[in-house]
């Protein structure tokens, strides 16, 4: 018996509708969709805080705008706290960096080092720092630091072998110097010659960004 016309609309639009679920369906497959941007946290000390420095011009607004500028949905938190040593950033550590965050920039060591602190208390720090991370499984970029040289020569190799070290135990990318092309330029720097302006920062983070992307590719579930 042959269809009605009414009868042959609805089943053109019963096909449709399957149609349209399928092809959404094997959409979702071949390109996994990421609701929730990549949340990044920059958790270190002034430098990472943005010290003397305006709105949005801080290294972890200038670090999310170049990611997202390359196309990246991410977050950079800026966990950072002036004048925060190693010992402060270990106490603050759990609730400083928060559940679903995938991946720690973690920069801390200079005001143990402008304190004079014995470098073995700040592997002690940093150590249990990564560690923890690790036990939650929360990926670490370690950004190193360097003693001034007027520390002299047997503090800065003792200090200086900190950063690399600790990478390599837990297998963690190394960024071996936060301030690397800022460090003792005044032009890049504030009138206390120690904290980058924000000329320093734009120089920082273009320095750093490459590093940054790498470690990204890397996460688990990113494209």
């Amino acid at each position: 018996m042959p269809w009605s016309y009414g009868a042959c609309r609805m089943a053109f639009k019963h096909l449709r509708a399957v149609s349209c679920a399928l092809l959404v369906a094997l959409s979702a497959m071949a390109f996994p969709a990421f609701a929730e941007p990549l949340k990044i946290v920059g958790f270190g000390d002034s430098l990472m805080a943005g010290y003397g420095l305006g709105p949005g011009e801080g290294f972890t607004d200038k670090l999310q705008a170049a990611l997202r500028a390359d196309g990246r949905d991410m977050t950079v938190e800026n966990a950072g706290v002036s004048g925060d040593t190693t010992s402060g950033g270990l106490s603050r550590l759990d609730w400083s960096v928060p559940d679903g965050t995938q991946l720690v920039i973690l920069e801390l060591g200079a005001n143990d080092m402008l304190r004079g602190v014995a470098p073995v208390l700040v592997e002690k720090n940093l150590n249990a720092m990564m560690a923890r991370l690790k036990a939650r499984d929360i990926p670490v970029l370690l950004a190193g630091m360097r003693a001034a040289p007027n520390l002299g020569p047997a503090y800065g190799e003792a200090f200086n072998s900190i950063y690399p070290r600790l990478a390599a135990k837990y297998g963690a990318p190394l960024y071996p110097f936060f301030l690397d092309g800022v460090a003792g330029n005044p032009s890049l720097e504030l009138e206390d010659g120690m904290h980058p302006n924000a000329k320093g920062v734009e120089k920082m983070v273009e320095a750093i960004l490459p590093t940054v992307e790498t470690v990204i590719a890397t996460l688990p579930g990113r494209p």
